[in-house]
């Protein structure tokens, strides 16, 4: 009988150690567990911690930045320079005191001076390409940051007109104009003009027929006149 209760006491003592010994288990699984701060869904992973302080991570999500190319935003940077033009040449981006604008005759030769007595040739390039030289002969030679703006003086700029008008000649160009409005402003055509054949030539050489009578009806088919282009008006033939 004393072995049978020491066996029984013996058994009763295993099976309390396996249950503690389970429950311990059990426990260190539940403590674990990275409380998240949000309630459990079954079925859902719990999410990875957010990371907040590795470099990588902000410059990856950081939107990225276009470097400055300098240039100014000229919307006239289509035009061609010329001889005897007067260009206005302003510099930006730059630690006080800023240069001066400088205002610089296009010489006989084609050039102009800037700062440092630094030659620029200037003749038959357009403003927005003028520009960008300046810019990358400064930067970062003589400074870190620089916007260069190039305008061409509205005193300095024309269209001409020839032909068969009434008043041929160069007019100043001040604003946005049409090869209509260019005609209008000559006086209008002659009894000899052949309005179906106006010649427009660009400073480049390059030219197009513009039929004025199909203009009346169909303005999109105006073009736009630019500093230094030519109308020019055919005479018509006369049977």
């Amino acid at each position: 009988m004393a072995k049978m209760k020491v066996g029984q006491v013996w058994q009763r003592l295993c099976l309390l150690s396996c249950v503690l010994l389970a429950g311990m288990l059990f426990a260190g699984c539940q403590t674990s567990k990275v409380d998240s701060g949000f309630s459990e869904v079954p079925g859902m992973e719990t999410p990875a911690p957010a990371m907040t302080t590795s470099g990588s991570q902000v410059a990856a999500t950081s939107p990225s930045i276009a470097p400055n190319s300098g240039a100014g935003t000229n919307a006239e940077s289509y035009e061609i320079i010329q001889k005897e033009n007067v260009l206005l040449i302003t510099f930006g981006d730059l630690p006080p005191p800023p240069p001066p604008a400088m205002d610089q005759r296009v010489r006989d030769d084609g050039t102009i001076t800037l700062l440092y007595n630094q030659v620029f040739h200037a003749v038959g390039k357009r403003t927005g390409d003028l520009e960008k030289e300046i810019h990358d002969f400064y930067v970062p030679r003589y400074y870190i940051n620089l916007t260069v703006t190039v305008r061409i003086s509205s005193d300095t700029r024309f269209y001409y007109v020839d032909g068969e008008v009434r008043a041929p000649s160069k007019y100043p160009y001040t604003a946005s104009i049409t090869v209509s409005k260019a005609i209008a402003a000559a006086g209008g055509f002659t009894d000899f003009a052949n309005k179906r054949n106006v010649q427009l030539i660009r400073p480049n050489g390059k030219s197009q027929s513009v039929n004025y009578n199909k203009v009346l009806s169909h303005p999109e088919l105006d073009p736009q006149v630019f500093p230094e282009d030519r109308i020019h008006v055919k005479r018509r033939i006369v049977f």
